[in-house]
């Protein structure tokens, strides 16, 4: 169950990407405010340069740029730099570069569920330091009876259905370790001279995981039809065609930088 909390609440505690001072969405306190329309509506995710993906986005991700796994827990990462604090899909002017594919982790900010312990629950959450948020608003949180208001219950909405997609990862990645299909991959590149010869060894630019195609081909065929009719095989390939994207990212550091990009720390 997923609750607007009536009183005030304590503070939420714990670190959450981009959400810096989360508090429960409070009818009393938050009475007032709503979010505005701001000149640089994504500039707080112009920093990150990995945004965590759902396994469904995988497809429309990978459009765009490297979906990849990264630490104990598999995560999947959307990989948008190769040097970190820099997003390279995120313009000078906070919004998107054309086309490029927005993870709903940054579509559903500032909002955010929370669990409550005392109520055994999620909660709604804002990040209250968020810039789009405040007295003014074009998009109250409360309507006049102190109700949400349609915009905050289609955030809701979208919140919730963000938590069904986590669950539905991670029983993906749970199935991935079980049949034992990641392996241990590295980006690379080489430093070209104006000639376009080498002008030094390749250089490591990222280690992180990946599924093994090798792995992949080597499973039973009952195996292979069960991934086909869950529908992870689909997600697989996805995700496979996706690390095509490595090639792009890196040109386009280099392009940016004018010298070779440093090394990402994705695991």
């Amino acid at each position: 169950m997923v609750e607007v909390v009536p009183t005030p609440a304590a503070p939420i505690t714990g670190n959450v990407l981009f959400y810096t001072r989360p508090e429960p969405l409070n009818r009393e306190t938050h009475a007032r405010l709503g979010l505005r329309r701001i000149a640089r509506p994504y500039s707080f995710a112009q920093s990150a340069h990995v945004i965590p993906l759902t396994v469904t986005e995988f497809a429309a991700a990978g459009l765009s740029y490297p979906v990849i796994f990264a630490g104990e827990r598999r995560q999947p990462l959307g990989v948008m730099g190769i040097n970190p604090t820099q997003n390279m899909f995120i313009r000078d002017d906070g919004a998107f570069e054309v086309g490029v594919y927005i993870p709903a982790y940054i579509r559903r900010y500032p909002f955010v569920l929370a669990a409550d312990a005392s109520r055994e629950q999620l909660v709604v959450c804002i990040d209250r330091a968020a810039p789009m948020i405040g007295d003014l608003p074009d998009f109250a949180l409360f309507d006049a009876a102190g109700e949400p208001s349609d915009y905050t219950k289609n955030c809701i909405q979208f919140c919730n259905d963000f938590e069904v997609e986590v669950r539905r990862t991670e029983s993906f990645v749970s199935l991935m370790q079980d049949l034992d299909l990641f392996e241990t991959k590295t980006a690379t590149f080489t430093p070209g001279n104006p000639d376009g010869s080498p002008a030094g060894p390749p250089q490591t630019i990222a280690e992180y995981f990946a599924v093994s195609e090798t792995k992949l081909k080597a499973l039973p065929d009952d195996k292979v039809r069960a991934l086909l009719d869950n529908g992870a095989l689909p997600q697989i390939y996805a995700h496979l065609h996706s690390l095509l994207g490595w090639d792009r990212l890196i040109a386009l550091a280099v392009a940016r930088a004018g010298a070779a990009p440093g090394p990402a720390n994705l695991n």
